[in-house]
């Protein structure tokens, strides 16, 4: 998931890989689920898959949610209608991020009003936190002309979050941007467990992508560490490492010689992987993701 500090506020660090060297072998290991195809009959090598171990800005995750087949259903989103509700900086951080990733998501489906809605939204959140609305306003002229393109409007939604981001950063605000980032991060796992999860009939790719957020996390959390004067930051700080003790339950193995990290991109590339993690840890996940979503959207 590309630069931590790129984006929406934010990605710039590098955290140490465990499977630096390759993943430690465990006796005896059965595996709850792989993504490993097999290419038996096939001469071509197996295509490799990207795994991010950054942190996505919101406009960028909706290539994944696009790829994973995430269904429509505007009643997981946040409301555009609490935008008023959030009289905090806190609040107004944390669901500048939600927005941007309910943004994202209904990008898949096309531009319509309601991302207009998102979009404006988004703007208004930002005033909230003294942040420029020109950053937004050729998005906005541009999604309401009839010659708007998808992809062109999610090109200067990402512009708009970096120079927001910059706007944070020079301003001596960094907390205020990661707890964007991290209000982000929340409703993507919160979309991609309640939407795209199903535990009756669990797709092993779709398991991959919820499981290698452990990943994710450990940055996520090495990142909020670097702005504990902010009460806030440290109030659920606590919370994602009570979140990240679901994560530490299981491990995720990669055959030998398979795996490339790309440390530039913070990318690792395998041909796929083998979890052990079970449905009872996933539903936690899930479970703990939504009581913790709904107090960030909560005024």
């Amino acid at each position: 998931m590309k630069q931590l500090l790129s984006g929406l506020a934010l990605f710039s660090m590098l955290i140490v890989i465990s499977c630096k060297q390759g993943p430690k072998e465990k006796e005896p290991f059965v595996p709850s689920f792989s993504t490993y195809k097999n290419n038996a009959d096939s001469a071509a090598p197996a295509e490799k898959n990207e795994i991010f171990y950054g942190i996505l800005t919101p406009v960028e995750i909706c290539g994944i949610f696009n790829r994973l087949g995430v269904p429509y259903s505007d009643a997981t989103l946040n409301p555009t209608s609490n935008r008023d509700l959030y009289l905090s900086n806190s609040k107004a951080s944390i669901n500048t991020g939600i927005y941007g990733v309910d943004f994202g998501y209904l990008k898949i489906f096309g531009i319509g009003q309601e991302m207009i809605d998102y979009m404006v939204t988004i703007r208004e959140m930002s005033n909230k936190l003294g942040i420029p609305d020109h950053f937004l306003t050729e998005p906005i002229k541009k999604m309401q002309s009839d010659m708007a393109e998808p992809d062109t409007i999610m090109k200067l939604m990402n512009e708009a979050f970096n120079k927001m981001e910059n706007h944070l950063r020079t301003g001596g605000r960094e907390s205020t941007a990661g707890l964007m980032v991290l209000g982000g991060w929340v409703e993507a796992m919160y979309i991609s467990t309640q939407l795209v999860y199903d535990p009756a009939k669990p797709d092993p790719e779709v398991i991959q992508k919820i499981a290698e957020q452990k990943y994710t996390l450990t940055t996520l959390l090495s990142f909020l560490k670097n702005y504990y004067d902010d009460p806030v930051v440290v109030y659920y700080t606590k919370k994602l490492k009570y979140l990240k003790h679901y994560f530490d339950a299981f491990d995720i193995y990669f055959k030998k010689g398979d795996l490339e990290i790309d440390r530039n991109k913070q990318v690792l590339r395998s041909s796929g992987s083998e979890m052990t993690v079970t449905i009872e840890t996933l539903n936690q996940i899930r479970d703990y993701v939504s009581k913790l979503r709904t107090e960030m959207v909560t005024p």
